[in-house]
């Protein structure tokens, strides 16, 4: 039996980002409504980040500062040349980042990236962060945001 890949692993999965063109008309019907309005769907291109992206992007969110989820996924996108970056993927690899930096601190102490500062969609705090919401707005906290439930800053 093969033993469960750590968050870390997980992380440096070697892979690079792709953006996908002529999508599959059974995914271009559950992923439309992310696209921009009047977008024609033979112009519909979506971006598969990668952990590793990810994580250089929110190692980059100064302390003091928050990014929303969409935020993030709109920028990713922009540097590929891509419509949007697919959500469910940009959501998976921002958990695979906090879970692998929470794994380091907890067994080194080192805390190198501020993970806690991507929200999840819409500004909320993200409930599968490590330690949930509560763990979340505690690092904020520490840091000057407060943010109410369910509200972006």
């Amino acid at each position: 039996m093969a033993s469960k890949k750590t968050a870390w692993e997980k992380m440096r999965c070697g892979k690079s980002p792709v953006v996908v063109r002529d999508l599959p008309a059974a995914m271009e019907k559950g992923i439309g409504k992310w696209f921009p309005p009047g977008t024609p769907p033979s112009e519909r291109t979506m971006l598969v980040s990668t952990p590793e992206e990810v994580e250089q992007f929110i190692a980059a969110i100064p302390p003091g500062q928050v990014v929303r989820m969409e935020d993030m996924r709109a920028e990713l996108a922009a540097r590929h040349g891509a419509t949007i970056c697919c959500p469910m993927t940009a959501a998976i690899f921002a958990n695979i980042v906090a879970r692998a930096y929470a794994e380091r601190e907890a067994e080194t102490g080192e805390v190198s990236i501020g993970w806690w500062r991507l929200l999840a969609s819409k500004g909320k705090l993200n409930p599968k962060y490590p330690g949930g919401t509560v763990e979340q707005a505690r690092r904020l906290a520490a840091e000057g945001i407060v943010l109410p439930t369910g509200k972006s800053r």
